[in-house]
């Protein structure tokens, strides 16, 4: 069975887009967060294996998220996604403890290996 995944993006969009990649490779288990504060309700609920978390959300910033979701869980693994030209905010969330990174647009290939090497670890 494949891992529960988290999307936490504020564009319907890119939550679809993301969606369709993973059900692609027979990610079926997937719950979406559009903000700061449905996400951390929504890790709460469900304790996904792994969270795609944008840095850029409405009320709250995504490396504000990370911390919350840190607090609760020391092991989450989130993988942060971002626009180009965000590296000082990427280092810092590395450093915060998110597993990985995706520079938006991100290939779909460059996605699934990401989570497949997270959930390895």
């Amino acid at each position: 069975m494949k891992e529960k995944i988290m999307v936490v993006d504020d564009a319907l969009f890119m939550r679809k887009l993301i969606s369709g990649m993973l059900k692609k490779h027979d990610y079926e288990d997937i719950i979406f967060a559009k903000d700061s504060v449905e996400a951390l309700t929504q890790y709460q609920a469900h304790h996904p294996d792994v969270v795609l978390l944008d840095i850029t959300l409405p009320n709250e910033s995504g490396i504000t998220v990370l911390n919350e979701i840190l607090k609760l869980d020391e092991n989450a693994k989130i993988i942060m996604c971002s626009a180009m030209g965000q590296e000082k905010v990427i280092a810092d969330a590395l450093r915060k403890g998110a597993k990985d990174f995706i520079v938006k647009p991100f290939q779909e290939e460059r996605l699934i290996r990401t989570i497949a090497s997270i959930t390895e670890q």
